[in-house]
């Protein structure tokens, strides 16, 4: 995935559109520009009101002005679910659910149908990709899988929840704005048993909580639907597991250093790191500038199949 979808806001973006409005404008669905975003393919930046996030009247006129719009724009976001993607990949609807069970194809997005069974949908421009490359040719043609990947299949592996989760973890670092939000993106995938060991002050876990993210896709609190959803979004895996517990003690010591978690008589801390310095007490070093470099990358790690 490519880009960043967070930028600051400036004076010239003040005539930035909301999001359903901006869809509008580009010709897109409101789910579909939700995609792009997700996708760096389109930038959006927070609203000075708190009114979530909003598009620039400059990345509007951009993106509007790129070759081949709308159509260009409209084939990067296109999602096809297993029947359609198997028609792009000229394959069985059988061979394709084997080859995303095994990872090689990984789902962008998922809904739950009315009988509550997951669907995953697919970029249908990386099923082309896959197809189209020689290296894949056994894999879509020859009768029977390798002994390896078969092996894996006789043994139930399903890779599309945790590759979803690894695709859809790096969405929420990139839009993440400070570390303590990059420690909410990490924990939504962590069930709270696992947070509340990894963080154990109750106040900085309220605080790690206010940046947590549910599953994108649910309905009421409780609701079969939620509770499917959750489970989705929960890390099962040890190896998946003992990641993402690495990387949220990492990044909580750097949230740490910027900026302590609130609690009662604590006075508000500095939010930006060019902040730091005016506030900071004369004991306290200045911030060291690996801290400064990570801030600014905030680059994810992505599961890869």
């Amino acid at each position: 995935m490519s880009g960043n979808t967070v930028t600051a806001m400036h004076p010239h973006n003040s005539a930035a559109r909301t999001l359903g409005r901006a869809a509008r404008e580009l010709g897109l669905k409101r789910g579909e520009l939700e995609l792009a975003v997700q996708l760096g393919i389109i930038r959006t930046v927070p609203d000075e009101g708190g009114g979530g996030r909003h598009v620039p009247r400059s990345e509007i006129d951009r993106v509007s002005s790129g070759e081949g719009f709308p159509d260009s724009l409209l084939n990067r976001v296109k999602v096809v679910g297993t029947t359609e993607g198997a028609d792009v990949m000229d394959v069985s609807a059988g061979r394709f659910t084997r080859l995303a069970r095994l990872g090689l194809v990984v789902p962008v997005k998922f809904y739950l149908n009315r009988y509550r069974a997951v669907v995953w949908l697919y970029l249908a421009e990386e099923l082309k990709r896959f197809a189209a490359d020689e290296k894949n040719t056994s894999l879509l043609n020859d009768r029977r899988m390798p002994e390896g990947l078969r092996g894996m299949l006789d043994a139930g592996v399903d890779l599309r929840p945790r590759n979803w989760r690894g695709r859809h973890r790096g969405v929420l670092l990139r839009q993440a704005d400070d570390p303590w939000g990059s420690a909410g993106a990490l924990a939504a995938f962590l069930d709270p048993v696992q947070i509340a060991e990894i963080v154990p002050d109750p106040y900085e876990r309220s605080h790690v909580n206010r940046f947590r993210p549910g599953p994108p896709a649910s309905g009421p609190p409780g609701s079969p639907s939620t509770l499917i959803a959750e489970r989705i979004m929960t890390a099962d895996d040890p190896d998946e597991i003992s990641l993402l517990r690495a990387d949220l003690t990492e990044v909580l010591a750097h949230a740490r250093a910027l900026r302590p978690a609130p609690r009662p008589g604590r006075p508000p801390a500095p939010t930006h790191p060019e902040d730091i310095g005016s506030q900071r007490r004369p004991e306290e070093p200045e911030p060291s500038r690996g801290l400064l470099s990570w801030l600014r990358r905030r680059t994810p790690r992505t599961t890869t199949p």
